[in-house]
């Protein structure tokens, strides 16, 4: 087992010593979060450099809401009434006015039995335009609406009758005592390790390939595999790449610490109701088991899908050719991440039982049935499963490897791989 450990300490440090990978480890929390900001900052850059305003008529044929209907920076109103005995020609008022207009708004008499307005143009009218009109005239034509029924203080009546219900889950632990909790911190906490799961077995099970690849089209594996079983090196590349895949969230978690401590320092007190309030849903939580399990099923997982990248890349001979193999894996994968985030309106419903048991769906299922409790008999099957799974898969994979990974210049089909299992 001595050259398992070295296998493991070269795959290690052949990632870890290059500068790519620092470089890699910082950056990627920086991309992640302009990723999150660029449409926004985008969506607001849009609506403030607006080159030209738009000019729009309003016809009003009540001869009362219009006023409603305010300027912005983008359009430009323009006021005029209607005939109160026949319907309007928006057409002839467009050709009117010419280039001049650029659309032309239609407030019909019976708009508040129809409640519908019209807007006309030669061109397709911008969503921006449609969703302004609907701000700006939904509250005048329900108060129009409210004092049609000519009742007193109707208005304030149905203001007093409007109920924001709070509804608040209490648990009960073991000796009887009442708990809070909360069922949105449950969630979140859920479908954020089913992500940290997903996210960590397609970057590093793809990392795998690669280097299966890499030391297969350059030769090296020929020199590799006179002093160690394929096995050993199939298993020293998993492992090896694991450890890669724990330091970088290691230093993750360490920048994401030193910010939160930096940025608590800085605004000291403030909002320490909020903060009270997010203290005790996270509480609400039995983090330390839910931490466990996760433990137990990120493993399990990772063991399972990184045998299956490593024992098909080693039967290509180009990165290009990888794909006919790693898309059905991460299809399976991302199957499984919608079942996840499926299951969260009903985590103890059928479906969110069965998914959380089969083993290539439940490392991340089970992660999000987990806040919620899951009853130990199903939580020992799903384990047992995945383990079995993950050993089954192992041993495939690595048939696979020790007859494709010294084979070049062909294709290889299913079928012959499959000979290879045999």
């Amino acid at each position: 087992m001595n050259n398992l450990g070295l296998i493991i300490k070269r795959e290690y440090m052949s990632i870890v010593g290059r500068k790519s990978f620092l470089v890699m480890t910082l950056l990627i929390p920086i991309i992640i979060v302009i990723c999150m900001l660029i449409p926004v900052l985008l969506t607001k850059m849009n609506n403030e450099s607006a080159t030209e305003t738009q000019q729009v008529t309003v016809i009003d044929e009540t001869g009362s809401l219009a006023q409603a209907v305010k300027n912005t920076p983008a359009f430009n109103f323009v006021t005029l009434q209607g005939d109160e005995n026949k319907p309007t020609d928006a057409r002839q008022f467009y050709e009117k006015a010419g280039s001049s207009v650029d659309a032309i708004v239609v407030i019909p008499r019976d708009v508040l039995d129809k409640q519908q307005v019209t807007v006309y143009s030669e061109n397709t009218v911008s969503p921006a335009l449609l969703k302004h009109l609907e701000e700006c005239l939904t509250d005048t034509l329900e108060g129009a609406k409210i004092a049609a029924y000519d009742v007193p203080e109707l208005k304030k009546i149905m203001k007093d009758c409007e109920v924001e219900l709070d509804v608040q889950s209490v648990k009960w632990d073991a000796n009887g005592e009442e708990n809070s909790s909360s069922t949105t911190a449950a969630m979140i906490f859920g479908i954020a390790l089913s992500f940290i799961t997903y996210m960590f077995v397609i970057m590093y099970g793809a990392m795998i390939m690669n280097s299966v690849i890499e030391e297969k089209t350059n030769r090296i594996v020929e020199v590799i595999v006179s002093s160690c079983t394929p096995f050993q090196l199939m298993m020293g590349k998993i492992i090896g790449v694991a450890l890669v895949g724990l330091t970088q969230f290691a230093i993750w978690v360490l920048i994401i610490g030193a910010v939160v401590g930096i940025t608590g320092l800085s605004v000291g007190g403030v909002g320490s109701d909020g903060i009270a309030a997010v203290l005790q849903a996270v509480g609400s939580i039995n983090i330390t088991y839910i931490l466990i399990c996760f433990v137990i099923y990120f493993i399990g997982g990772y063991l399972l899908y990184a045998s299956l990248f490593a024992g098909f890349g080693s039967a290509v001979d180009q990165a290009s050719d990888a794909s006919q193999f790693s898309t059905p894996i991460i299809m399976i994968m991302i199957i499984a991440l919608y079942a996840g985030m499926a299951c969260m309106e009903n985590p103890n419903g059928t479906m969110a039982m069965w998914c959380s048991i089969i083993p290539f769906t439940s490392p991340i299922v089970m992660m999000v049935r987990l806040p919620y409790g899951v009853p130990f008999l199903q939580l020992a099957l799903s384990i047992v499963l995945l383990y079995a799974t993950a050993a089954f898969m192992i041993w495939i994979s690595s048939r696979i490897y020790r007859t494709g990974i010294l084979l070049y210049g062909k294709k290889h089909s299913l079928k012959e791989i499959f000979k290879w299992i045999k």
